[in-house]
């Protein structure tokens, strides 16, 4: 699971962390507090965070010195991405994290080995390296990136694999969302148990 010398999940490399407003999905507009860790295999053509994919590039941060700041901001509530966070172990940072009040969101492609304990997890699926089986049943929330026509029947096929209490959303990909959001509302006209997702925080200019 990740770098050896990130085993015992104390320390992570870190690409930055910061106070802000949630702004995607089910919590959109919440303030939390996020924690952005390096190092990917999915390398999504689209991404816009290419700098998580290397996790040696980044500093490697102890995870104390992580909680001790995050449980510093009001809102209590931490969302931890990258990155695949889920290429480490995450059961240490969550149970300093729980041990000082704040809850835990993760946002991840459920890829790799399950860990950590959570009170939200945002799965974003990736058809080039889907996710483990047992992510679908713990998601509380599906986030499916739309860049193509293609995309809506990979939304549907996960759609079949969660719970029936998990939110659905389609998110357009940012470079396509002019032309993606029209089809995406027609989608959803057709299939209400869906909603849309935008990444409002890039409409506000804010982290």
């Amino acid at each position: 699971m990740g770098n050896s010398k990130f085993r015992d999940g104390k320390t992570l490399p870190l690409i930055e962390d910061f106070y802000t407003l949630q702004g995607e999905g089910y919590h959109t507009g919440k303030a939390a507090y996020f924690i952005r860790i390096g190092g990917c295999d999915i390398c999504c053509s689209w991404c816009d965070t290419k700098v998580s994919w290397q996790a040696d590039i980044h500093n490697v941060a102890k995870v104390d010195d992580i909680v001790e700041k995050a449980a510093s901001f009001p809102a209590k509530a931490v969302v931890i991405t990258g990155g695949e966070p889920l290429s480490y172990d995450l059961d240490y940072i969550c149970r300093q994290m729980k041990e000082r009040g704040v809850a835990t969101f993760l946002e991840t492609s459920g890829a790799h080995h399950f860990s950590g304990n959570w009170d939200w997890i945002c799965l974003s699926p990736k058809q080039q390296k889907p996710p483990q089986d047992i992510i679908y049943e713990k998601a509380h929330e599906l986030k499916v990136v739309i860049q193509t026509e293609e995309d809506f029947l990979w939304a549907k096929q996960c759609a079949k694999k969660v719970s029936g209490n998990c939110f659905l959303y389609l998110q357009p990909e940012w470079s396509q969302h002019k032309i993606m959001i029209p089809r995406i509302v027609e989608f959803i006209k057709e299939n209400p148990k869906w909603c849309i997702s935008i990444q409002a925080h890039k409409f506000m200019r804010i982290p």
